[in-house]
């Protein structure tokens, strides 16, 4: 029989620190698309006074990297559909946010600042969702030329994904 551990029982708490707030045009999940980088919308992320400062030099970034917390997400999914083929993979495979830690991530442009307020695009983000944390995007040192999914590559072949 296999035991599973409490949190306290592995040793270790984790606690996150919301730095502000997403507001988004898809109020429900049925409105976000599966992929928000292809898409035009724009978003409001919205930090906290308190973490404001560390928005100095933010536009010096054409790109950031976005981490929210996904909380309307089902966090005892395991294996999951993804809207680019017909199998179902295991959700560490996917991006879907029903998981276990539902962490979001989404490289996103951005359009302006406006004091403690950014406004970007290709977000897929639900409205109100839970800010954690924006880290500059360099293609220089994160993007990695060649890397694959395999059972994203034979989806293309059977043009279900268009690009």
């Amino acid at each position: 029989m296999i035991k599973k551990l409490n949190q306290m029982e592995r040793g270790f708490l984790m606690q996150l620190k919301q730095i502000g707030v997403i507001h988004s045009p898809y109020k429900e999940k049925a409105n976000a698309p599966p992929q928000g980088r292809l898409k035009e919308d724009q978003f409001e992320i919205e930090i906290y006074p308190e973490f404001a400062a560390g928005l100095k030099d933010i536009e010096d970034a054409s790109h950031l990297i976005v981490l929210y917390w996904c909380d309307k997400a089902d966090r005892e999914t395991l294996i999951t559909n993804t809207p680019w083929d017909d199998e179902p993979h295991g959700v560490f495979v996917t991006r879907s946010p029903n998981r276990p830690n539902p962490i979001a991530f989404d490289i996103v442009d951005l359009v302006s600042q406006q004091g403690n307020k950014l406004i970007v695009r290709g977000m897929d983000a639900l409205d109100n969702s839970p800010l954690l944390d924006i880290k500059p995007y360099n293609s220089q040192t994160d993007a990695i030329s060649g890397a694959k999914i395999t059972w994203f590559e034979k989806a293309k072949k059977n043009k279900r994904i268009s690009k």
